[in-house]
């Protein structure tokens, strides 16, 4: 919205006594993710359903394999959220898994997860949550006793 329209809008006569008019805060498009266990079908079809007369709600996908609900629409996610948990009486979570190849350290204790769907790993948010682990100084020094960068390292490999 332009100033223009504000400005008209605000000098605008024509709505009687009221002048000024209330805006209501736009809702941006968004894409909500989630995760939800969904073992047959009749689960597949009670999560779809449960989002989709849902005010703002323009498309649902749902990818029983990976658990993943995906919602693109007006609407907001932690509501999205709620309602689902609310109608279908599961566990949902926000979709907790990024793509393997936008982490730097996929295999990180915090990170790489056993059940994350092929070819994801888990979000590292917090820096100081997942912190990569460090070498103990014993590995560290067998390590660069055969490193070719050591210039005192051993000359028998």
């Amino acid at each position: 919205m332009g100033i223009l329209d504000h400005l008209s809008d605000m000098f605008d006569c024509s709505s009687g006594r009221h002048y000024r008019r209330r805006y209501k805060k736009r809702r941006q498009l968004q894409t909500v993710e989630m995760r939800v266990k969904m073992d047959c079908e009749g689960c597949e079809r009670k999560v779809r359903r449960s989002v989709e007369g849902m005010k703002g709600v323009t498309s649902t996908q749902v990818e029983p394999k990976q658990h993943k609900l995906t919602v693109v629409g007006y609407v907001d996610p932690d509501r999205v959220v709620a309602r689902v948990a609310h109608r279908t009486g599961k566990k949902v979570e926000l979709w907790p898994y990024v793509p393997y190849d936008v982490v730097a350290h996929p295999y990180a204790p915090g990170v790489y997860d056993k059940k994350a769907p092929a070819g994801y790993v888990r979000r590292a948010e917090d820096p100081h949550v997942y912190q990569l682990a460090r070498a103990s100084s014993t590995e560290v020094r067998y390590t660069t006793a055969f490193s070719d960068d050591n210039p005192a390292a051993c000359a028998v490999m």
